[in-house]
């Protein structure tokens, strides 16, 4: 029996008595996982990425590790929501316009000691400032920088659009913009280098493409590397009680905590190992996080039918960003159906071998953005459930 057979069995006798579709984390797996982080850390502490997760009980379970200190959100009020349950340390990944949200946060000084947010533009603060109300608290703020990779004078362009603050002189403008106005206190810098983090470089039946994303990230990395210790210099400069330079993703942690001007690694998809993390030279994990779909029609010989299942991922669309049948082994879409939203045909011989009922595993493109398909998280050890927690969606929390 194959190891994914075994898993396969295991994940049938932890479920028997539920019924699909439903979702499950293997817990041995999230914390070989999350040891695995820790290892490539290099003693640097990770700040878990909350939008990859989107579990109350995942993110105390991985906080509660040595080596991980601080959550990554992604929309102010999952910030300000998880900061009012206790959590003390929450970098906002994203600028926000929340304007409401910004008024209870100037408003409190609770929250304002534990909330920091991401700003990349002087007109960031002048929204913030419009919101306050009455509310006088000092609000903590991260710096983005621009992490992609700019050639040939700037005509070609590799990494996410994201900041517009490219160089170190951009960015030191914005610090001192920052250290001269009232009611901010500038107290980190954030880099996400998701074209090196995010982009996998052993793609299998793709030699030549792998090739190039692996030459491309080196020269990212090292040209990142360099300009990123400058733009900490920069920045020290104006604010020399800086607390924390963030960087990395789950499939640079090694590369970026080489780096002395980082002081912490942001990673979350490496907890759960979507699809999307398979094809990486860096690291190996083990998929943690599954959803199964009941088997509903027998419509031939070699194909079976499942409930529901089309789960696309964000981002561009292609067929990376769909989930892929995982267990058991064998089973592939029909590429003139593909999944979709209330039911999926499957092909393959192991149809053959599924009655109505049994369960069809599937691995999701992307680690959190499934947590908004399913109200519960079922936690299994061994071949037993040994808890079900609520998801963000489970509490009614739906943030975006």
């Amino acid at each position: 029996m194959t190891a994914r057979a075994t898993d396969r069995a295991r994940y049938d006798r932890a479920t028997a008595h539920l019924d699909a579709p439903l979702a499950l984390v293997d817990v041995d797996a999230f914390d070989a996982n999350a040891d695995d982080l820790v290892r490539r850390a290099g003693g640097k502490p990770v700040r878990v990425a909350s939008k990859s997760v989107r579990c109350r009980a995942l993110l105390e379970r991985v906080l509660a590790k040595d080596g991980f200190a601080g959550v990554m959100s992604f929309t102010l009020a999952e910030s300000l929501w998880l900061a009012r349950s206790g959590y003390d340390d929450v970098l906002l990944a994203y600028p926000s316009a929340d304007r409401s949200g910004f008024a209870e946060l100037a408003g409190d000084a609770k929250l304002a000691e534990a909330v920091t947010v991401m700003v990349d533009d002087v007109a960031q603060l002048d929204l913030i400032d419009s919101a306050r109300a009455d509310g006088r608290e000092v609000v903590r703020v991260c710096l983005e920088l621009d992490t992609s990779l700019r050639m040939l004078g700037g005509r070609v362009r590799v990494g996410a659009r994201r900041s517009p603050l490219h160089s170190p002189a951009q960015v030191a403008d914005l610090a001192r913009s920052v250290a001269r106005r009232p009611g901010f206190r500038l107290v980190g810098i954030m880099a996400y280098e998701g074209h090196i983090a995010g982009v996998g470089d052993a793609v299998a039946g793709r030699p030549l493409r792998s090739r190039a994303v692996r030459l491309m990230q080196a020269a990212a990395r090292r040209e990142l590397a360099e300009r990123r210790a400058a733009v900490v210099r920069a920045v020290r400069a104006v604010a020399p009680d800086l607390e924390f330079v963030n960087g990395g993703g789950t499939g640079s942690v090694q590369h970026t905590a080489a780096e002395e001007a980082v002081t912490e690694i942001a990673a979350g998809s490496g907890l759960y190992v979507p699809r999307l993390f398979d094809h990486y030279t860096s690291f190996s994990g083990r998929p943690a996080a599954l959803f199964a779909q009941p088997v509903v029609r027998r419509p031939g010989v070699g194909v079976v039918t499942v409930l529901g299942g089309g789960y696309p991922a964000s981002g561009a669309a292609g067929p990376d960003r769909l989930p892929v049948p995982y267990l058991p082994e064998g089973l592939r879409y029909d590429p003139q159906e593909g999944p979709g939203e209330v039911q999926t045909p499957l092909l393959g011989s192991p149809a053959d071998d599924l009655l109505i009922g049994d369960k069809v595993w599937f691995r999701h493109a992307k680690a959190g953005e499934l947590c908004e398909r399913f109200d519960v998280l079922h936690l299994v050890e061994g071949d037993v459930v040994t808890a079900t927690v609520p998801t963000y969606r489970g509490e009614g929390r739906t943030f975006l």
